[in-house]
């Protein structure tokens, strides 16, 4: 079973057996506010992200924190494997290698969408880059063609250096570039002003950068608001616009994400 699907089935269930919903004062750190939810990270997953969280009964808000330009590469040729540091990366890897050379993915979700692509072998190391490497390890001879490493700008370069260091020829291009946004648009702002966005959920120490910067732009007090990071970094991100009430995900995936979460607290009528 799909570990988010699964992860989204628990939820549900969770959500389906609170008791007295109505009353969420015994409610903990990794117990939800009935408030809605803001996505914080760029497409793809953006998307498909509030989409997982609208079918769990949240409401959800987007900020597509960084606006990613997808770059064309040349065809590749003498490649062993192919190594994926982020989905942004799908779009140059389909056009410069044969759907034949096996890929290794940091994450399921991008493993999920190079196999829609029609790449016949897919590795995943479930959003661990220190697995990925040793993935690579055990498949991989350093005797074996080059490895190709497609990232973005700045990304990449520890998974590249300790290849290196244990003899593989690694490859890498710069597969597409991303600018940060530079402001909240007008729905996200006007709902963090009411007070209709209680948790932001946030997918990269990049989109949390992104984040704090445009809040900082704006009249916006952050320090009521839950945040769900990613990883260490994102979180030490966050806690530089001011919000104290953070969980990390205890690994970097969506499972473990929507883990934090937790289900809604629905509202009922009293």
């Amino acid at each position: 079973m799909n570990s988010v699907a699964a992860s989204v089935r628990t939820v549900l269930r969770r959500s389906l057996l609170t008791d007295s919903p109505h009353d969420v004062s015994g409610m903990n750190r990794d117990t939800p506010s009935p408030r809605g939810v803001l996505v914080v990270r760029p497409e793809p997953g953006l998307t498909e992200t509030c989409e997982t969280l609208t079918r769990l009964g949240w409401r959800c808000w987007g900020m597509e924190s960084l606006v990613i330009t997808p770059r064309v590469l040349p065809a590749q040729t003498g490649i062993a494997g192919v190594l994926i540091t982020s989905s942004q990366s799908i779009h140059a890897l389909s056009s410069c290698v044969t759907h034949d050379i096996p890929v290794y993915a940091v994450g399921d979700a991008t493993a999920d969408r190079v196999k829609k692509l029609g790449f016949q072998t897919i590795v995943s190391a479930s959003g661990d880059a220190a697995k990925l490497a040793g993935l690579v390890r055990e498949q991989l001879s350093p005797s074996s063609d080059t490895l190709l490493l497609l990232s973005g700008e700045h990304q990449g370069l520890p998974l590249a250096e300790t290849l290196r260091a244990d003899g593989f020829h690694v490859r890498r291009r710069v597969a597409y570039s991303a600018e940060p946004a530079v402001a909240l648009s007008p729905d996200v702002l006007s709902a963090v002003r009411e007070g209709l966005i209680g948790t932001i959920m946030v997918f990269s120490a990049a989109s949390a950068r992104a984040f704090c910067s445009a809040v900082a732009a704006t009249d916006c007090a952050t320090d009521s608001l839950r945040a769900i990071a990613i990883s260490q970094n994102t979180m030490q991100e966050l806690r530089k616009a001011g919000i104290q009430n953070i969980l990390t995900a205890r690994t970097p995936d969506m499972s473990a994400m929507l883990d934090r979460l937790g289900p809604v607290v629905p509202r009922f009528p009293h």
